[in-house]
């Protein structure tokens, strides 16, 4: 039995389900997709580089909630071990889009091509997601409505101080690469 089964209607907010909380979080991505694919043609760099920045940002903690508390919840219940794990393959691709733009500049030449990709890997994901994971696991026995507060427990931590540290502390490889070329245009200078 699930808590949702022994509460009056309506106490519980919705908004609360897990299923509804990844489901708001593909609907700010995607509207960021849509703004990024209006834009893409354009010379606006900063505006291309504060959605690409805020997509990513969404984007990591929400491969992190399924990573650490939904897809370990949903798993032993949904017994689709493919379904998921190609879910974690999914994401690893996206992690690798995510942390080459992190350490890219809108006026990189490569630039919106990576973030196409990373959209069009997403609205892949998200497709998969809604339309056979999610399904299966409203069909199980999980609760959703308590797993949507330890997700929401999690988002606050991910969004507090403590979750920006390690944000930033992921963006250093980005600094290093960033430093390599540098070091790469010094060496070409001193050879000549």
């Amino acid at each position: 039995m699930r808590l949702a089964d022994l509460l009056p209607k309506g106490l519980l907010n919705d908004d609360q389900d897990a299923i509804a909380i990844l489901e708001a979080d593909h609907d700010k991505v995607l509207e960021l997709f849509e703004h990024f694919e209006d834009i893409k043609d354009s010379h606006a760099h900063k505006e291309k580089q504060t959605i690409v920045a805020d997509a990513c940002r969404e984007l990591t903690i929400h491969t992190t909630l399924e990573e650490e508390v939904f897809y370990p919840a949903v798993r032993g219940a949904l017994d689709d071990d493919d379904l998921m794990n190609e879910a974690l393959v999914e994401h690893e691709g996206a992690k690798s889009l995510i942390e080459d733009l992190e350490g890219m500049d809108a006026g990189d030449e490569m630039f919106n091509a990576k973030f196409i990709v990373l959209a069009e890997n997403v609205r892949h994901h998200i497709k998969e997601e809604r339309n056979e994971m999610f399904p299966k696991v409203r069909a199980t026995d999980v609760d959703l409505q308590v797993l949507g507060q330890t997700m929401l427990a999690r988002r606050d931590q991910l969004t507090s101080g403590a979750g920006k540290a390690r944000a930033a502390t992921k963006a250093k490889p980005a600094k290093r690469k960033t430093r390599t070329r540098a070091a790469k245009g010094e060496t070409r200078a001193s050879s000549r």
